[in-house]
Protein backbone atom coordinates (compact mmCIF):
# COMPACT_ATOMS: atom_id res chain seq x y z
CA UNK A 1 0.00 0.00 0.00
CA UNK A 2 1.16 3.78 -0.91
CA UNK A 3 1.37 6.59 1.34
CA UNK A 4 -1.54 7.57 3.00
CA UNK A 5 -2.26 11.08 3.98
CA UNK A 6 -4.45 11.88 6.96
CA UNK A 7 -5.68 15.35 8.99
CA UNK A 8 -6.51 15.19 13.01
CA UNK A 9 -8.39 17.46 14.85
CA UNK A 10 -8.86 17.37 19.15
CA UNK A 11 -11.77 19.42 18.69
CA UNK A 12 -10.34 22.66 19.79
CA UNK A 13 -12.70 25.34 20.65
CA UNK A 14 -11.90 28.33 18.61
CA UNK A 15 -12.78 31.77 17.93
CA UNK A 16 -15.58 33.05 15.64
CA UNK A 17 -15.67 36.25 13.35
CA UNK A 18 -16.29 38.41 16.16
CA UNK A 19 -13.26 37.06 18.70
CA UNK A 20 -15.81 35.46 21.04
CA UNK A 21 -15.53 31.27 21.82
CA UNK A 22 -17.52 29.39 19.74
CA UNK A 23 -19.75 26.95 21.03
CA UNK A 24 -18.47 23.25 21.51
CA UNK A 25 -21.86 22.36 19.82
CA UNK A 26 -20.88 24.59 17.31
CA UNK A 27 -17.56 23.76 16.60
CA UNK A 28 -18.70 20.30 17.10
CA UNK A 29 -20.55 20.98 13.52
CA UNK A 30 -17.39 22.64 12.47
CA UNK A 31 -15.73 19.81 12.59
CA UNK A 32 -17.81 17.59 10.46
CA UNK A 33 -17.69 20.22 7.57
CA UNK A 34 -14.33 20.03 7.84
CA UNK A 35 -14.37 16.38 7.26
CA UNK A 36 -16.33 16.75 4.23
CA UNK A 37 -14.39 19.07 2.84
CA UNK A 38 -11.08 16.61 3.92
CA UNK A 39 -13.16 13.96 1.87
CA UNK A 40 -13.69 16.40 -1.41
CA UNK A 41 -10.16 17.30 -1.55
CA UNK A 42 -8.92 13.57 -1.59
CA UNK A 43 -7.33 13.39 2.11
CA UNK A 44 -7.00 9.39 3.23
CA UNK A 45 -7.78 9.50 6.93
CA UNK A 46 -9.59 11.91 9.35
CA UNK A 47 -9.22 11.46 13.00
CA UNK A 48 -10.83 13.01 15.67
CA UNK A 49 -9.38 13.12 19.66
CA UNK A 50 -11.18 12.45 22.83
CA UNK A 51 -10.74 15.11 25.36
CA UNK A 52 -13.11 15.76 28.55
CA UNK A 53 -11.77 18.99 29.32
CA UNK A 54 -12.92 22.67 28.48
CA UNK A 55 -10.75 23.03 25.66
CA UNK A 56 -11.80 20.70 23.70
CA UNK A 57 -15.89 19.72 22.23
CA UNK A 58 -14.95 16.19 21.26
CA UNK A 59 -15.72 13.47 24.43
CA UNK A 60 -17.69 11.18 21.98
CA UNK A 61 -15.79 10.99 18.97
CA UNK A 62 -17.14 7.93 17.55
CA UNK A 63 -20.73 9.97 17.35
CA UNK A 64 -18.70 12.75 15.39
CA UNK A 65 -17.54 10.04 13.26
CA UNK A 66 -20.62 8.41 12.67
CA UNK A 67 -22.14 11.75 11.51
CA UNK A 68 -19.31 12.29 9.20
CA UNK A 69 -19.77 9.06 7.54
CA UNK A 70 -23.21 9.54 6.15
CA UNK A 71 -21.47 12.56 4.84
CA UNK A 72 -18.89 11.69 3.41
CA UNK A 73 -17.77 8.83 0.28
CA UNK A 74 -14.01 7.66 0.50
CA UNK A 75 -12.22 9.29 3.46
CA UNK A 76 -11.49 6.61 6.15
CA UNK A 77 -12.63 7.34 9.45
CA UNK A 78 -10.89 6.96 13.65
CA UNK A 79 -10.05 8.50 16.34
CA UNK A 80 -7.04 10.30 17.39
CA UNK A 81 -6.66 8.66 19.94
CA UNK A 82 -9.27 6.63 22.17
CA UNK A 83 -8.49 6.49 25.59
CA UNK A 84 -8.52 2.66 26.11
CA UNK A 85 -7.42 2.94 30.06
CA UNK A 86 -10.79 4.91 30.63
CA UNK A 87 -12.91 2.53 28.58
CA UNK A 88 -14.21 -0.64 28.66
CA UNK A 89 -12.74 -2.31 25.51
CA UNK A 90 -15.76 -4.35 24.64
CA UNK A 91 -17.47 -1.28 24.02
CA UNK A 92 -14.89 0.37 22.30
CA UNK A 93 -14.92 -2.44 19.73
CA UNK A 94 -18.86 -2.34 19.39
CA UNK A 95 -18.66 0.93 18.85
CA UNK A 96 -16.08 1.04 15.97
CA UNK A 97 -17.70 -1.93 14.67
CA UNK A 98 -20.88 -0.17 13.99
CA UNK A 99 -18.90 2.90 13.18
CA UNK A 100 -17.56 0.71 10.52
CA UNK A 101 -21.16 -0.59 9.34
CA UNK A 102 -22.39 2.65 8.99
CA UNK A 103 -19.27 3.90 7.10
CA UNK A 104 -19.25 0.93 4.51
CA UNK A 105 -16.20 -0.53 6.03
CA UNK A 106 -13.82 2.62 6.33
CA UNK A 107 -13.59 2.87 10.30
CA UNK A 108 -10.58 2.41 12.35
CA UNK A 109 -9.08 3.29 15.74
CA UNK A 110 -6.00 4.34 17.36
CA UNK A 111 -5.89 3.42 20.61
CA UNK A 112 -3.50 5.22 23.48
CA UNK A 113 -3.50 6.07 27.06
CA UNK A 114 -3.91 10.11 25.88
CA UNK A 115 -2.06 12.99 27.23
CA UNK A 116 -4.59 14.23 29.55
CA UNK A 117 -5.81 12.74 32.79
CA UNK A 118 -8.76 13.88 33.21
CA UNK A 119 -11.00 11.13 31.87
CA UNK A 120 -9.91 8.31 34.93
CA UNK A 121 -11.17 10.10 38.03
CA UNK A 122 -13.92 11.31 35.63
CA UNK A 123 -14.81 7.30 35.18
CA UNK A 124 -13.60 6.39 38.21
CA UNK A 125 -10.10 4.85 37.75
CA UNK A 126 -7.01 5.23 39.97
CA UNK A 127 -4.08 7.16 37.89
CA UNK A 128 -1.96 4.20 40.15
CA UNK A 129 -3.00 1.88 37.79
CA UNK A 130 -2.04 3.87 34.91
CA UNK A 131 0.20 0.95 33.07
CA UNK A 132 -1.72 -2.05 34.37
CA UNK A 133 -4.95 -0.67 33.00
CA UNK A 134 -3.49 0.04 29.10
CA UNK A 135 -1.53 -3.14 29.38
CA UNK A 136 -5.18 -5.55 30.22
CA UNK A 137 -7.46 -3.56 28.60
CA UNK A 138 -5.46 -3.71 25.18
CA UNK A 139 -4.38 -7.47 25.52
CA UNK A 140 -8.09 -8.10 25.39
CA UNK A 141 -8.81 -5.91 22.94
CA UNK A 142 -6.41 -7.48 20.65
CA UNK A 143 -8.14 -10.48 21.91
CA UNK A 144 -11.59 -9.27 20.45
CA UNK A 145 -10.00 -8.14 17.30
CA UNK A 146 -10.17 -11.66 16.15
CA UNK A 147 -14.05 -11.81 16.11
CA UNK A 148 -14.23 -14.80 18.43
CA UNK A 149 -15.84 -15.30 21.52
CA UNK A 150 -13.17 -14.62 23.94
CA UNK A 151 -12.28 -16.06 27.43
CA UNK A 152 -9.95 -13.24 29.28
CA UNK A 153 -9.42 -12.63 32.94
CA UNK A 154 -7.44 -9.96 34.47
CA UNK A 155 -7.47 -7.36 37.68
CA UNK A 156 -8.55 -4.19 35.77
CA UNK A 157 -12.50 -5.68 34.81
CA UNK A 158 -14.23 -8.74 35.31
CA UNK A 159 -13.34 -11.68 33.24
CA UNK A 160 -14.98 -12.82 30.26
CA UNK A 161 -15.95 -16.34 29.70
CA UNK A 162 -16.48 -17.66 26.38
CA UNK A 163 -17.97 -13.93 25.45
CA UNK A 164 -18.77 -13.22 21.88
CA UNK A 165 -18.98 -9.44 20.81
CA UNK A 166 -21.56 -7.81 17.89
CA UNK A 167 -22.04 -6.47 15.57
CA UNK A 168 -18.92 -8.36 13.72
CA UNK A 169 -17.23 -5.72 11.32
CA UNK A 170 -17.16 -7.37 7.39
CA UNK A 171 -13.45 -7.35 6.80
CA UNK A 172 -12.06 -6.47 9.87
CA UNK A 173 -11.18 -3.43 12.43
CA UNK A 174 -7.69 -1.62 11.02
CA UNK A 175 -5.89 -0.65 14.62
CA UNK A 176 -3.08 1.36 15.57
CA UNK A 177 -1.29 2.59 19.22
CA UNK A 178 -0.38 5.90 19.60
CA UNK A 179 2.61 6.11 21.15
CA UNK A 180 4.67 9.32 22.38
CA UNK A 181 8.05 7.94 22.12
CA UNK A 182 9.19 5.19 24.85
CA UNK A 183 10.77 1.81 23.82
CA UNK A 184 8.99 -0.36 25.88
CA UNK A 185 5.38 1.30 24.65
CA UNK A 186 7.02 0.78 20.74
CA UNK A 187 7.68 -2.71 21.83
CA UNK A 188 3.82 -3.63 23.41
CA UNK A 189 2.32 -2.64 19.75
CA UNK A 190 4.62 -4.83 18.17
CA UNK A 191 4.18 -7.61 20.70
CA UNK A 192 0.53 -7.38 20.00
CA UNK A 193 0.58 -7.07 16.03
CA UNK A 194 -0.85 -3.47 15.52
CA UNK A 195 0.23 -0.52 13.83
CA UNK A 196 2.49 2.01 15.79
CA UNK A 197 1.60 5.61 15.53
CA UNK A 198 4.54 8.11 16.56
CA UNK A 199 2.96 11.24 18.23
CA UNK A 200 5.63 13.85 17.10
CA UNK A 201 5.18 17.23 18.34
CA UNK A 202 8.48 18.51 19.32
CA UNK A 203 12.06 18.34 18.00
CA UNK A 204 13.16 16.73 14.38
CA UNK A 205 11.40 13.96 13.23
CA UNK A 206 14.66 11.72 12.72
CA UNK A 207 15.34 11.62 16.68
CA UNK A 208 12.08 8.70 16.70
CA UNK A 209 13.98 6.28 13.14
CA UNK A 210 15.44 4.31 16.37
CA UNK A 211 11.74 3.81 18.04
CA UNK A 212 10.84 2.73 13.96
CA UNK A 213 13.54 0.50 13.57
CA UNK A 214 12.75 -1.02 17.20
CA UNK A 215 9.18 -1.70 15.86
CA UNK A 216 10.72 -3.55 13.26
CA UNK A 217 12.85 -5.94 15.26
CA UNK A 218 10.50 -6.31 17.69
CA UNK A 219 8.04 -7.35 15.09
CA UNK A 220 10.69 -9.60 13.38
CA UNK A 221 11.43 -10.81 17.21
CA UNK A 222 7.45 -11.99 18.00
CA UNK A 223 6.48 -13.24 14.48
CA UNK A 224 3.71 -10.70 14.65
CA UNK A 225 2.10 -8.74 11.93
CA UNK A 226 4.19 -5.90 10.21
CA UNK A 227 1.95 -2.58 10.18
CA UNK A 228 3.19 0.85 7.69
CA UNK A 229 4.34 3.25 10.45
CA UNK A 230 2.42 6.27 10.88
CA UNK A 231 3.45 9.89 12.23
CA UNK A 232 0.94 12.61 13.79
CA UNK A 233 2.50 15.87 14.15
CA UNK A 234 0.98 19.48 13.88
CA UNK A 235 0.63 21.66 11.01
CA UNK A 236 -1.23 24.30 9.36
CA UNK A 237 -1.18 25.42 5.75
CA UNK A 238 -1.34 29.01 3.83
CA UNK A 239 -0.88 30.58 0.29
CA UNK A 240 2.70 32.27 1.55
CA UNK A 241 4.95 30.75 5.04
CA UNK A 242 4.32 34.37 6.57
CA UNK A 243 0.46 34.27 6.30
CA UNK A 244 0.64 30.32 7.61
CA UNK A 245 2.72 31.48 10.55
CA UNK A 246 0.58 35.11 11.21
CA UNK A 247 -2.77 32.65 11.15
CA UNK A 248 -0.90 29.95 13.57
CA UNK A 249 0.51 31.71 15.97
CA UNK A 250 -1.96 32.93 18.16
CA UNK A 251 -3.76 29.14 18.16
CA UNK A 252 0.08 27.42 19.37
CA UNK A 253 0.84 30.11 21.62
CA UNK A 254 -3.06 29.78 23.37
CA UNK A 255 -2.76 25.76 23.56
CA UNK A 256 0.55 25.52 24.87
CA UNK A 257 0.33 28.55 27.47
CA UNK A 258 -3.08 26.95 28.54
CA UNK A 259 -1.50 23.39 28.94
CA UNK A 260 2.14 24.71 30.37
CA UNK A 261 0.42 26.76 33.50
CA UNK A 262 -0.81 23.35 34.66
CA UNK A 263 3.05 21.49 33.70
CA UNK A 264 5.25 23.87 34.67
CA UNK A 265 6.11 24.87 30.80
CA UNK A 266 7.95 28.55 30.27
CA UNK A 267 5.70 30.73 28.00
CA UNK A 268 5.16 30.03 24.58
CA UNK A 269 7.06 32.50 22.26
CA UNK A 270 7.38 33.81 18.83
CA UNK A 271 11.11 32.55 18.16
CA UNK A 272 10.06 29.09 19.71
CA UNK A 273 7.42 29.06 17.14
CA UNK A 274 9.92 29.98 14.50
CA UNK A 275 12.10 27.15 15.47
CA UNK A 276 9.61 24.78 15.71
CA UNK A 277 8.45 25.52 12.17
CA UNK A 278 11.73 25.32 11.11
CA UNK A 279 13.82 21.99 9.79
CA UNK A 280 14.45 20.90 13.60
CA UNK A 281 10.96 21.38 14.92
CA UNK A 282 7.86 19.13 14.16
CA UNK A 283 5.74 21.98 13.19
CA UNK A 284 4.16 21.74 9.87
CA UNK A 285 3.25 25.04 9.03
CA UNK A 286 4.05 26.85 5.95
CA UNK A 287 3.25 27.33 1.93
CA UNK A 288 2.38 24.48 0.23
CA UNK A 289 5.89 23.98 -0.97
CA UNK A 290 7.93 24.01 2.70
CA UNK A 291 5.20 22.00 3.93
CA UNK A 292 5.15 19.14 1.31
CA UNK A 293 8.87 19.05 1.61
CA UNK A 294 8.99 19.01 5.49
CA UNK A 295 6.46 15.69 5.31
CA UNK A 296 8.69 14.61 1.94
CA UNK A 297 12.08 14.47 4.67
CA UNK A 298 10.08 12.37 6.85
CA UNK A 299 8.34 10.24 5.32
CA UNK A 300 11.90 9.31 3.97
CA UNK A 301 13.82 9.61 7.34
CA UNK A 302 11.69 6.72 8.80
CA UNK A 303 9.89 4.97 6.26
CA UNK A 304 5.96 5.76 7.18
CA UNK A 305 3.07 4.21 5.68
CA UNK A 306 1.08 7.13 6.72
CA UNK A 307 1.35 10.55 7.80
CA UNK A 308 -1.39 12.78 10.11
CA UNK A 309 -1.37 16.56 9.78
CA UNK A 310 -2.76 17.73 13.40
CA UNK A 311 -4.41 20.69 11.38
CA UNK A 312 -6.34 22.34 14.40
CA UNK A 313 -4.82 23.53 17.35
CA UNK A 314 -6.03 26.16 19.83
CA UNK A 315 -8.36 29.07 18.91
CA UNK A 316 -7.65 29.09 15.22
CA UNK A 317 -10.35 29.98 12.98
CA UNK A 318 -12.53 27.59 11.26
CA UNK A 319 -12.15 29.58 8.11
CA UNK A 320 -8.74 29.39 8.48
CA UNK A 321 -8.64 25.59 8.65
CA UNK A 322 -10.81 24.62 5.82
CA UNK A 323 -7.93 26.87 3.94
CA UNK A 324 -5.83 24.39 5.29
CA UNK A 325 -7.25 21.53 5.00
CA UNK A 326 -7.73 22.62 0.64
CA UNK A 327 -4.42 23.63 0.38
CA UNK A 328 -3.35 19.81 2.01
CA UNK A 329 -5.75 17.95 -0.05
CA UNK A 330 -4.84 19.90 -3.00
CA UNK A 331 -1.38 21.12 -3.44
CA UNK A 332 0.17 19.88 -0.63
CA UNK A 333 -0.13 15.69 -1.26
CA UNK A 334 -0.04 16.01 -4.65
CA UNK A 335 3.90 17.71 -3.89
CA UNK A 336 4.71 15.24 -1.99
CA UNK A 337 3.90 12.22 -3.64
CA UNK A 338 6.10 13.90 -6.78
CA UNK A 339 8.49 14.44 -4.30
CA UNK A 340 9.04 11.06 -2.92
CA UNK A 341 8.52 9.84 -6.72
CA UNK A 342 11.29 12.02 -7.45
CA UNK A 343 13.69 10.15 -5.10
CA UNK A 344 12.77 6.51 -6.34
Amino acid sequence: MGIEFGLDTFGDITRGADGELLSGAQTIRNIVAQAELADRVGVDFFGVGEHHRPEFAVSAPEMVLAAIATRTENIRLGTAVTVLSSDDPVRVFERFSTLDAVSNGRAEVVLGRGSFIESFPLFGYDLRDYEALFEQKLELFVELLKEQPVTWSGTMRAPLENADVFPKTEKGLRTWVGVGGSPESVVRVARHGLGLMLAIIGGPAIRFKPFVDLYHRSVASFGTTAHPVSVHSPGHIAATDAEAWDAAYSGFEAMNNTIGRERGWPAYSRARFQNDVGPEGALYVGSPDRVAAKIADTVTALGLGRFDMKYATGTMAHEDMMKSIELYGTEVIPRVRRLLDARG
